[in-house]
């Protein structure tokens, strides 16, 4: 596609160079927000002259971007709810488009530092971060309960986790701070112009701070009911927090959530089970920041190109347009790119007949996934998705029954009649296993299985016993691949004193001045 019409870096002269000495570029990446903000602090506390920057990234954007335009719009709320929160400290955000390193390079050049938060990030956002740090000496801070550059293995790294999260988050005070923005900017309508960005999913929630804030104490007020509605789609919809895609882009902290889910969350097992999701959340974002290979690379060398020869253009799109022949698949596949959002034991679901059942390579399903998805954070998708395709080698048997899903999560079939209106005839009774419909049935139903909707893509038996016997096969090499150190902490699991459960979900101004978290007032919230 054409250079879209806007500027790419801050024109030479457009650029000045601090005020004084101790001017940074604090440059938001997922973070938007100003609270619990470890990077902001830092350099509020080091600097006196701030300049906070979002660059907007052309590799997001486009027909071949890694991003839907839902997921962008939800991007392009928040950031417009982060320049207000700064507006309303005296502040400003500064926007800027194109390469990162270049914008950042270009104010490195004219006299400011570069300061950023030190964010766990795949192998594209690692080597973006290892150029920002030759080309601008930019300081990487460290602040979200990781552990970093060191060799550690993971006793006790739950606690660890669990320290961080009680401890007080980082404060600043404004009135201490002066803020600069960078004299040529592009704005979020220009960007949304320029890639022709038009969302078309549906009850996509608003980004930004407000909502989040909103939507996490709508949540807390009925977190008992929580267990009971992980699991069937249509109950997770609203019984769940709904809160990942303001984890995703760092509207809220999972600290902040934490915390704020210790304070005013009834004692309970909704409570405890919502925790521990929190808990994974930081799991997974450490699995990323200890190897950035997850979006391309399977963790064990034994699994690695294990579905190459089966590979069938064919099944892969009959799974992508949810016409599998396994109802509670295409329910679940179209419900994903509707509306962006699935819960998580019908992803992984999904993912176990695409990896499993058919046999299909798996980042081709991991990155169908990260496109749709509004919320998706590649160190939760791209891990899981490994882990349910059986190529990390710690876990071969995880095969999800489609069949089974239905009578277990959809028996009465509101779900399945939402997303796949042709099976509405049927009754719920035969929507488990359509193909097996008396014919008289089908015809006085108006609902002929292989005309008005497939006949199942595999029979499930069979492809069930294949799966197994291939990780049969290759599970003793697997096994042993694990014996080298470094692949063994590539797939292991964080320790901690109780075990957890395997999650259900992806969960994310006081006085003086203080930004912090000590309430969600007003000015926290957005007020929009």
């Amino acid at each position: 596609m054409p250079s879209p019409p806007i500027p790419t870096v801050p024109a030479a002269d457009a650029v000045s160079a601090p005020p004084d000495e101790t001017g940074c570029v604090l440059w938001h990446r997922r973070n938007l927000r100003i609270t619990d903000h470890p990077a902001l602090a830092y350099a509020a506390r080091e600097y006196d002259t701030v300049m906070p920057v979002f660059v907007f990234d052309p590799a997001f954007y486009g027909p071949d971007g890694l991003a839907c335009d839902s997921r962008i719009q939800v991007l392009h709320e928040s950031l417009a709810s982060l320049r207000r929160l700064y507006e309303a400290v005296g502040g400003s955000l500064g926007l800027a488009h194109g390469d990162a390193v270049a914008v950042l390079g270009r104010l490195h050049d004219a006299g400011w530092d570069v300061v950023a938060t030190a964010d766990p990030t795949a192998a594209y956002g690692a080597e973006r971060d290892d150029r920002a740090a030759s080309r601008c000496d930019a300081t990487f801070v460290d602040g979200d309960g990781l552990v970093r550059g060191q060799s550690w293995t993971r006793e006790n790294w739950s606690d660890r986790v669990e320290t961080w999260l009680e401890a007080d988050p980082p404060t600043w005070n404004p009135e201490t701070v002066a803020f600069e923005s960078p004299g040529q900017q592009v704005t979020i309508d220009a960007v949304a112009d320029a890639y022709d960005v038009m969302p078309t999913k549906s009850n996509v929630p608003t980004g930004g701070r407000g909502p989040a804030v909103r939507k996490l104490r709508a949540f807390v007020d009925h977190v008992e009911a929580y267990p009971s509605n992980i699991s069937a789609p249509t109950d997770a919809r609203t019984g769940t927090s709904q809160l990942s895609p303001y984890l995703r882009f760092g509207s809220l902290s999972v600290r902040e959530v934490y915390r704020y889910v210790q304070e005013h969350a009834p004692d309970g097992a909704g409570k405890e089970m919502f925790v521990s999701r929190l808990f994974w959340n930081k799991h997974y974002h450490q699995k990323l920041e200890d190897w950035s290979g997850w979006m391309t690379e399977a963790v064990n060398p034994v699994l690695r190109g294990i579905r190459s020869e089966s590979h069938d253009p064919e099944l892969v799109t009959a799974w992508k347009r949810g016409e599998t022949g396994f109802p509670m698949v295409d329910a679940s596949m179209r419900c994903l790119t509707e509306t962006g959002w699935l819960n998580f034991r019908m992803r992984a679901m999904c993912a176990s007949v695409f990896a499993d059942l058919l046999q299909q390579p798996w980042w081709i399903g991991a990155d169908f996934y990260h496109y749709h998805l509004v919320d998706s954070d590649p160190a939760i998708n791209y891990t899981q998705w490994q882990s349910q395709a059986g190529t990390v080698g710690t876990n071969l048997m995880r095969i999800y029954n489609p069949i089974k899903q239905v009578r277990d999560n959809d028996p009465d079939g509101t779900f399945i009649k939402r997303y796949v209106p042709e099976l509405r005839p049927l009754a719920a009774e035969h929507l488990a296993r359509p193909e097996k419909t008396p014919v008289h049935v089908q015809e006085s139903s108006g609902v002929v299985i292989g005309d008005d909707y497939p006949y199942p893509v595999v029979e499930y038996e069979a492809a069930r016993r294949r799966a197994v016997k291939k990780y049969e096969r290759l599970k003793p090499d697997a096994l042993a691949a694990l014996e080298d150190p470094e692949i063994a902490r590539r797939a292991s699991l964080s320790s901690r004193s109780q075990p957890l459960e395997a999650p259900e979900e992806t969960p994310e101004s006081g006085a003086d001045k203080q930004v912090s978290l000590t309430s969600f007032s007003a000015s926290d919230a957005d007020s929009v």
